[in-house]
């Protein structure tokens, strides 16, 4: 069998110094059919390893499950790799960040308040146990010198910037090698002294992440790592996107040139990303570092394959710079043609008020709990609660109706929450009053004259993506801390947990038609129906629209904002069936029509230069 191992200077396959040209694809990113494809073009570039992060969180949604089906069978893509004749780098984490819904760790895993990640804390390091037991055979079996693509292993992920529990890090290689994993192991973090320092061990082998000044980075990573090859395991050649921000973009012929310049020292490299992908469904992360920013469905990240599989620009200009260091295939990929151009009119509706008794069973509580103390781990939650008259007009039962009125105006009734997490929309008896937004640090709300009467509160919260990297990684979502009107703690509360599928499924009456292409009045559901060539790509405009999510085929395509940048978003072409195909919006807002289109090219957004 071949034989994989890191010498004095270099790699070594079978013995022979080996350079590692690795491009990061995350097959939990892209729609399972398309894997043959990337990777295929991957190899076009002239890149000889596929490395990808494993989602934990993906793969266990609850505790005790493990999930290998379609877009998850990690082995079927390993395999994939292999065919195509091509190695194979994994990253299991348990942490990854990645742009990734709580860098990768499991809602439930945070259940209970004891627990302690990214540490050697007992109750942390049986649930990761459990989580190795499950997917390290999967890796074990496909390793190299069983005649598989594995090559490399790395231990966490840029640990230094977290912590430097040494402890930890010696109980994830026993785990890993109890597992079967018999490859090097490597970490990797960004080249400073201190997280070099702190993120790894002797035993381990160190890589660098950076995306330029690769001298200088070179030169740190190799006064901590004095023997063996040197290696830049994340070469970043983009960036990825924020709502309400830019679209990050970099020269192609300046990335290119870093590229050179890290080839040319010698060293081995994994371009992240080579192929971004989508953050389809409820799966994209966010940052808080003071304020709170939630990253966009796209995941372009303006690599050398785009989102939707085509070679861009630093495509090419990477292909020429690796061509200079090793054989390059002659076969290139082809651009695709435009998309399918398409008008969709959404004429069946239904309001969220109106649909919510097939949304799910409501729990009732006194006490307002977390999302995440109900078991719910991402999407939208409803919260309902009756509200009786403002003291002062209660008391005074003897005013006439006009004076009654006059007194509510005069009241100003405040609703007050402890933090929101992350978006509320207010309702008093279903007519929208404002919105709480955590990225504006919204916490208080004055309410309409009408709530100083009996009437009923409805708190529509989503959890727009968890915090990915940092000390917040893990915390708790929807309102948290309690609702209070005027000082006074609501209690008696309904708690809906929003399950799509009975909308999706197109329920037997539960739509009304509505005229073609008539306004939308959110929070509602609005549907339609279009033929479109089946397997092809298609790419949904959401101009015009506010806020939501998207549907095809009961396949949730993602979310998109009026706040862009992207005002697009991907439809891989396996999605798209023969004849009749349903897309469903979930609108929180409004539009001004019930009108979609597919356009020709996605629309990213406006960029920095």
């Amino acid at each position: 069998m071949p034989d994989f191992r890191i010498g004095e200077t270099d790699f070594l396959l079978d013995g022979q110094p080996f350079r590692i040209l690795s491009g990061a694809l995350h097959y939990f990113r892209v729609h399972p059919d398309y894997w043959a494809d990337r990777i295929h073009k991957a190899k076009l570039m002239g890149l000889n390893t596929i490395e990808t992060y494993v989602a934990w969180n993906e793969h266990s949604p609850t505790r005790g499950t493990f999930d290998t089906s379609d877009g998850l069978d990690l082995g079927r893509f390993l395999d994939l790799v292999a065919a195509e004749g091509m190695y194979a780098i994994v990253r299991p984490g348990p942490f990854i960040c990645a742009e990734w819904d709580n860098g990768g760790f499991p809602g439930w895993l945070f259940s209970d308040p004891a627990v302690g990640v990214r540490r050697d804390e007992p109750l942390y390091m049986t649930a990761v146990a459990e989580y190795f037991a499950e997917l390290l055979p999967i890796v074990a079996s496909r390793q190299i010198d069983r005649g598989g693509p594995v090559i490399l292993m790395q231990i966490e992920n840029e640990y230094g910037a977290y912590g430097d529990d040494k402890s930890y890090l010696k109980k994830l290689i026993e785990l890993t090698r109890a597992g079967g994993i018999t490859v090097p192991f490597t970490t990797i973090d960004q080249p400073t002294d201190q997280m070099l320092a702190d993120g790894s061990l002797p035993e381990l082998h160190k890589t660098g992440s950076f995306g330029s000044r690769a001298a200088e980075r070179l030169a740190t990573l190799r006064s901590h790592q004095k023997t063996g090859p040197l290696m830049c395991a994340e070469f970043w050649d983009g960036w990825f996107d924020h709502w309400g921000a830019h679209h990050h973009v970099t020269d192609a012929q300046e990335s290119a040139r870093e590229l050179d310049a890290l080839l040319a020292a010698g060293a081995s490299v994994n371009i992240y990303m080579f192929h971004g992908g989508t953050n389809f469904g409820f799966t994209n992360g966010a940052n808080d570092k003071g304020v709170f920013q939630p990253t966009v469905t796209s995941y372009d990240y303006d690599a050398p394959l785009t989102e939707s599989g085509a070679p861009g620009e630093k495509f090419w200009a990477f292909r020429e710079v690796i061509s200079r260091y090793a054989p390059v295939p002659d076969e290139v990929p082809t651009q695709p043609a435009a998309a399918v151009e398409l008008e969709v009119v959404l004429d069946e509706r239904v309001s969220l008020w109106d649909a919510a008794a097939r949304l799910g069973e409501a729990a009732t509580v006194d006490a307002l709990p977390s999302m995440d103390e109900l078991a719910q781990f991402r999407g939208f939650a409803l919260y309902t609660a009756e509200i009786g008259p403002a003291p002062d007009t209660a008391a005074d039962t003897a005013d006439t109706a006009a004076d009654t009125a006059a007194d509510a105006a005069a009241v100003g009734r405040v609703l007050t929450v402890g933090e929101v997490r992350d978006r509320a929309q207010v309702f008093i008896d279903r007519a929208p009053v404002g919105v709480l937004q955590r990225d504006h640090h919204d916490v208080s709300l004055g309410l309409p004259a009408a709530a100083s009467a009996r009437c009923s509160l409805a708190i529509l919260v989503e959890d727009q993506g968890r915090v990915n990297y940092g000390p917040r990684i893990g915390e708790h979502k929807g309102l948290i801390g309690g609702v209070t009107l005027d000082g006074e703690q609501i209690t008696g509360w309904g708690v809906l947990e929003l399950d799509f599928e009975a909308v999706l499924s197109g329920a037997a009456g539960l739509y009304t038609r509505a005229g073609g292409g008539s306004a939308v009045s959110g929070p509602s559901f609005v549907r339609g129906t279009f033929a479109a060539p089946a397997g092809r790509d298609l790419f949904l405009s959401t101009e015009g629209w506010g806020k939501g999510q998207a549907f095809l085929n009961g396949f949730n395509l993602g979310r998109y904002w009026s706040r862009g940048p992207a005002t697009t978003l991907f439809v891989p072409g396996p999605l798209v069936r023969e004849g009749q195909n349903e897309l469903v919006l979930f609108e929180l807002h409004g539009a001004a029509r019930s009108v979609v289109h597919f356009v020709a090219r996605p629309q990213l957004g406006h960029t920095d230069f």
